[in-house]
């Protein structure tokens, strides 16, 4: 039966490629890393005459939900100025290589710049980069050991920390010297390591702390801090010149032996600037040279708050690249707020350049859209249901901002370029525009869109009553329903449940999860912020966990805006969660106040409570988010993984499975529930290679709905090779629905999901399509494995190769195969 099936595959496949033409030719697999064996090749004496091209681009604007980053290219290197939440995942969608990165600067250690530090150490990992060097701050090397915590020992690459006292970096592009910067406020005197952007004013994380510290559990906080928010560190970066392009026509006017071994040491010589002298005549590099490039240099300076304006006007370093230089200053980027950027001091040090001298601003006040993908399929999302697929919100239109500059100033954009070489000069051909027609437009081209649409509404208006007469809560928003690395369309996992309107949790926390919330709510952000009273951490992968931080900060600076106290947030985690936090808080910002850690295995069925305070932050969350019972179980994971059941006092009951392979306790744990949120890392047909990532297949997360008797099953989690959409299995019914990023239903809702799917098909028909052919192509592949292994274990006795064989008894009728298939 097995070799039938296997050969009619074979046959099929055959079938479609000679329907559709000559096969065209697939493409080698792209070498990543082709850059370092070049380098390799040339040697350590291989000196460049200087890069042809160099360009700054923003990668992210200093938006609240991304942060500031730069990225800087030139043909022999690719380098990164900070690396916060969601950089990765602007830099995957962008199409700027994350492979050719071998240098990471930071300008200090908050995690607006290093939130996405960890997920960018990994990708370099999987991409085999050997090596890459991260400079900055002194604790940039503790932080580094905090992240193998969770991501274990990172073995096959080479991370190098540069100290902010190391002398200067000198590689094939430019020469980069580090400038360390101190607050001219004393220790004990500091404001926040917070920027007054990124808190409102009067609040601070560092106030009060010592006295805070003394009352968090089990001795936290009470190791000696290596913290120092008063050190901010600037890069200068001076560009090697770039030697002459030698005129070979002028040459050989001039009788130069052009195209001869002759001219080798003619071209070195006036490449270098010397003169020659050629059957008695002198020639001048001039005349068959063009005039080297200058060594321009560009600054990267981050000024957080008014307590560092005084000592970066008084910089020495900094004096010796304004008025006169040898080396002119191109451009300055500012990582400042704009109570900085108005300061008369801080104006006066900017034109001090020169007006020669162009100015970036990266902050807050920049307003640009990143995430273009996620943008347009929610537009295009919207138009099926606009209230289980709201539009996401934009970014304020740039208005007059307070800062009044004398010099010439560009505020950032996301994609915005500035050239050092071949000539210099701002290009915004990749700035990012967000059109919502052009989305819709697109979108109703596809062939059997609105016709799936309108089918779909029609089924509709016969079914129960529309969403908006019938309770909104529970609300269950999913602001990250992918897998392993955030990307272009999903980001990792992070589900909001709203209890109410005033009572809010998280399920998971991956990293750019309150980008994700910023996009989805817009300038009600900080009210959301405000209503949350827990957080659930299944388990200690980097794509559950790494957005908490930035939460907590987060939340802390709303309630501070919204003139309410900040009492910790709840947080069910695995213990080991702690070692990670305290480490953090020690080395770079104090937050470990703002949190209560329950240990998710005191929540298990017939678990002690390890002590009475636990106990006590049981009963808080309970009563925080007006919960019946909070219960975990072990799930078929990693070591620590956990589920979740949520029961309300109303009755209804939410499960979410975090991580998990079919599990029996999970299962028992969510018997009945009102809804299931299970992961669906991968298609039906990949069994083998979800048992060995510990992950469940689409029918496998199905079927534990079914076992459980689920009222509804919510799929997410999927593998990011899904990127829009994940291939929907036979078991489908009307109880099952597909998690997208911004999705928002509740339980009135759950009825109308699967209503979607025809709309949803016609939308990403050729996505399906590519899909279907590699599980097509696939499935031959393992059809022509099994043959072979059935030959190589002995074939027909008549020497036959069985694939062959098979083919000549192919059946003549429709009865004679159903006889052979039986």
């Amino acid at each position: 039966m097995w070799a039938l099936r296997s050969v009619l595959l074979l046959r099929s496949a055959a079938g479609r490629a000679m329907s559709q033409g000559p096969a065209r030719r697939q493409r080698p697999p792209k070498d990543l890393l082709r850059h370092l064996r070049t380098r390799e090749k040339r040697g350590a004496a291989w000196e460049p005459g200087g890069p042809n091209t160099v360009y700054l681009q923003v990668v992210a604007a200093g938006g609240r939900d991304v942060g500031a980053a730069l990225y800087v290219f030139s043909e022999y290197n690719r380098y990164l100025f900070n690396c916060g939440e969601g950089v990765q995942r602007l830099m995957q969608e962008h199409k700027l290589k994350v492979a050719r990165l071998d240098n990471i600067f930071l300008t200090r250690m908050h995690w607006c710049n290093v939130g996405g530090l960890c997920g960018m150490i990994l990708t370099l990992k999987e991409t085999g980069l050997p090596k890459c060097v991260l400079s900055g701050p002194p604790q940039l090397e503790k932080y580094l050991e905090a992240i193998k915590i969770f991501s274990g020992p990172l073995k096959g690459i080479d991370l190098a920390v540069r100290p902010h006292s190391a002398p200067e970096y000198k590689d094939e592009t430019m020469t980069v010297f580090q400038i360390p910067i101190y607050s001219e406020q004393k220790c004990g005197e500091r404001r926040s390591s917070q920027s007054p952007e990124r808190l409102s004013p009067g609040r601070s994380l560092d106030s009060g702390s010592a006295e805070k510290e003394q009352h968090l559990p089990d001795g936290i906080g009470q190791k000696k801090s290596g913290r120092d928010p008063s050190l901010v560190v600037a890069f200068v970066c001076k560009l090697h010149v770039k030697k002459g392009n030698f005129l070979v026509l002028k040459a050989k006017e001039l009788g130069l032996p052009v195209g001869t071994a002759a001219i080798a040491p003619i071209i070195a010589a006036v490449k270098g600037g010397k003169s020659i002298t050629y059957e008695g005549r002198e020639i001048l590099p001039e005349e068959i040279c063009t005039p080297p490039d200058p060594g321009l240099a560009f600054v990267v300076v981050e000024c957080p708050d008014e307590g560092f304006i005084q000592p970066i006007c008084e910089n020495a370093t900094f004096k010796r690249y304004q008025g006169n230089a040898d080396a002119p200053v191109a451009l300055v980027v500012h990582m400042a707020p704009e109570c900085v950027l108005a300061d008369p001091r801080y104006q006066q040090w900017m034109e001090r350049f020169g007006p020669a001298t162009q100015h970036l601003v990266l902050n807050e006040s920049c307003s640009s859209v990143h995430n273009l993908r996620s943008h347009k399929i929610q537009t295009q999302l919207s138009l099926i249901h606009p209230t289980i697929f709201p539009p996401l919100a934009t970014p304020h239109s740039q208005e007059e901002h307070p800062a009044f500059f004398r010099v010439p100033t560009v505020r950032g954009e996301c994609l915005l370029k500035y050239q050092l070489r071949p000539r210099r000069e701002w290009q915004r051909d990749a700035v990012i525009v967000c059109n919502s027609d052009e989305f819709i437009a697109e979108a109703l081209e596809l062939p059997n869109f609105q016709e799936s649409v309108q089918e779909y509404r029609e089924a509709v208006q016969d079914g129960p009553a529309p969403a908006e007469k019938r309770s909104q809560y529970p609300e269950i928003v999913f602001l990250g329903t992918g897998s392993a690395i955030p990307m272009k369309i999903r980001n990792v996992s992070a589900t909001l449940v709203n209890v109410s309107p005033d009572r809010s949790l998280l399920l998971d926390c991956g990293e750019g999860t309150f980008g994700q919330l910023c996009r989805h709510y817009g300038d009600e952000v900080d009210r959301v912020l405000g209503t949350l009273a827990a957080v659930f951490v299944s388990h200690l992968h980097a794509d559950h966990h790494t957005g908490l931080l930035n939460i907590l900060l987060q939340r802390e600076r709303a309630l501070a805006s919204l003139g309410k106290p900040c009492p910790p947030l709840l947080v069910v985690a695995p213990t080991q969660l702690k070692a990670w936090l305290q480490l953090y808080h020690n080395q770079c910002q104090q937050l470990l106040q703002h949190v209560s850690l329950i240990p998710a295995k005191c929540l298990q069925k017939g678990a002690e409570v390890s002590s009475p305070a636990v106990e006590r932050l049981i009963g808080s969350l309970l009563g925080a988010c007006d919960l019946a019972e909070f219960q975990t179980c072990l799930v078929r994971h990693c070591k620590h993984a956990f589920g979740c059941a949520l029961v309300h006092t109303s009755g209804w009951k939410v499960v979410y499975s975090g991580d998990t392979m079919p599990c029996e306790a999970l299962v028992q744990m969510g018997k009945d529930a009102t809804l299931l949120i299970h992961e669906a890392t991968l298609e039906d047909g990949l069994e083998e290679e979800a048992v060995e990532k510990t992950h469940s297949t689409t029918s496998q997360a199905i079927g534990v709905g079914v076992r459980m008797n689920a009222g509804f099953t919510m799929l997410n989690h999927f593998s990011q090779r899904y990127a829009k959409v994940p291939l929907f299995s036979p078991d489908f019914n009307e109880k099952v629905g597909i998690a997208f990023d911004h999705m928002k239903v509740s339980f009135g809702d759950l009825p109308t999901v699967p209503k979607l799917t025809a709309p949803l098909k016609a939308l990403f028909a050729g996505d399906i399509e590519e899909m279907e052919e590699r599980r097509e192509k696939r499935e031959v592949r393992l059809a022509r494995t099994a043959l072979l292994s059935r030959e190589q274990a002995g074939g027909p006795e008549d020497g036959t190769p069985l694939q062959k064989r098979a083919l000549t008894e192919q059946p003549q009728n429709p009865q004679s195969k159903k006889v052979r298939a039986q």
